[in-house]
């Protein structure tokens, strides 16, 4: 009896045409998945614990700035096909798409939102569910959920080597970039992990609704391996070109000559330095592979420590900039983690900005053209002085420039001294 009762759930499970999706985590990534799952037919409801994003998209809006979301969000709305809500419900699949972070203190990986994603819906999950986790995890993170929910659902045949059980999971990450999301979401490769084939299989099955780049299928393990492979190799090329910025400025040579002449050769490609590299995937995900191999990953620890690093760099060249002109006005230029998105996320910008607010109080004034955006979302807003860039341009006595949004091509070259970071007014 037992046996036919497994036998019925496979086949649900292998038959199950997916209709019905509940994303977890309206953020930079699952918002804008949301959409075109609608778009492209499905029923979605999007989970958030945010009421103030909840209570955007349910109105047609949201708060990201993304080239054309609005409008794809507002236009599944309209549809009946996209729906938002505090809690979760019965799906057909569930999508994973919340914040892994750190630990504070730490660089050990949190995935405690992971956790309490997984722990919302597996009351809801029946036989024949799909669950994939699209957030950068740690290498065996996927597993784990296979682990706890086989504590939370006692009653379902969890996945297990050459068995498929009742339910499948996969792995499945994103690949884009801001201001690309919704373009690199259709058309790039996605790479698929499943616990199983068939999870892996079903996974494929469900983005071909919309990705019309190539499907590409493996085990979970080597999936969230690949995506922490792929940050870690952008945060390592990143630090070289931030390493050579230092030396070139202690031996006196213009880095950006010194790259743009280097990069004529036909096999270098050196990238462009900074204060530093932010965002919720370069400067957490290589922390990954370190906390999980601390004996293996030096080159990848050493690219992080030159990274975070660089901030404290560029501090000392304002303090030594001030110091030298007697500056009284500073202006810093940006606070969002990269040119020309609203996201300020592990930003290099904004602390130099919060430590120079903290060591110069009432001195210092900031311009950046999502500057309401910030003073919506964090409190630290609070501490700072803002004003528009040519104001903020006009009234310093030292101009600090962090990050190169386009609002900021019209300023003129500073008539004050500068420290320019990214080779803005060169």
């Amino acid at each position: 009896m037992l046996e036919r009762l497994k036998s019925a759930a496979l086949l649900r499970a292998d038959s199950q045409t997916i209709e019905t999706i509940s994303i977890l985590g309206l953020g930079y990534v699952g918002l804008p998945a949301a959409a075109l799952f609608a778009l492209s037919g499905k029923r979605v409801l999007g989970v958030d614990t945010n009421p103030l994003t909840v209570e955007k998209i349910s109105a047609g809006d949201c708060l990201i700035v993304e080239p054309h979301l609005p409008e794809r969000v507002a236009a599944a709305v309209d549809s009946g096909r996209l729906t938002a809500s505090g809690k979760p419900c019965p799906a057909d699949a569930y999508i994973i798409a919340v914040p892994t972070p750190f630990h504070p203190g730490s660089h050990a990986p949190d995935i405690s939102y992971v956790e309490a994603a997984l722990r919302s819906i597996a009351p809801h999950i029946q036989p024949g569910g799909l669950i994939v986790l699209e957030s950068t995890s740690p290498v065996g993170t996927t597993r784990h959920l296979v682990e706890m929910l086989r504590d939370l659902r006692p009653d379902l045949a969890m996945p297990e080597a050459g068995d498929d059980g009742d339910i499948d999971i996969a792995y499945s990450p994103e690949r884009v970039i801001p201001g690309r999301t919704l373009i690199e979401l259709v058309d790039n490769d996605r790479v698929i992990g499943g616990v199983t084939p068939r999870a892996a299989q079903r996974t494929a099955d469900l983005y071909a609704s919309f990705v019309k780049g190539e499907l590409h299928l493996t085990d979970d393990r080597t999936a969230e391996m690949v995506k922490l492979s792929e940050n870690t190799f952008r945060d390592v090329n990143i630090a070289l070109a931030n390493e050579m910025s230092l030396i070139c400025k202690a031996q006196g040579v213009d880095v950006w000559e010194m790259i743009a002449l280097a990069n004529r050769h036909p096999r270098v490609k050196i990238l462009e330095p900074g204060p530093g590299v932010g965002g919720h995937c370069i400067s957490v995900d290589p922390w990954f592979l370190v906390a999980g191999n601390p004996d293996l990953a030096n080159l990848i620890r050493t690219a992080r420590e030159v990274n975070d690093g660089k901030m404290h760099r560029t501090l000392d060249w304002v303090r030594e900039t001030i110091e030298a002109t007697g500056a009284e006005k500073i202006a810093c230029f940006g606070l969002t983690y990269k040119a020309d998105i609203d996201d300020f996320r592990e930003s290099p910008a904004l602390d130099i900005v919060l430590e120079l607010n903290r060591l110069y109080p009432g001195r210092v004034i900031v311009a950046d053209p999502f500057a309401d955006l910030f003073r919506m979302r964090d409190p630290r807003a609070e501490e700072l002085t803002f004003a528009k860039a040519d104001h903020a341009l006009d009234a310093c006595d030292l101009a600090v420039m962090l990050v190169g949004h386009t609002a900021f091509r019209g300023l003129p070259q500073p008539h004050v001294p500068t420290v320019d970071v990214i080779g803005f007014w060169r």
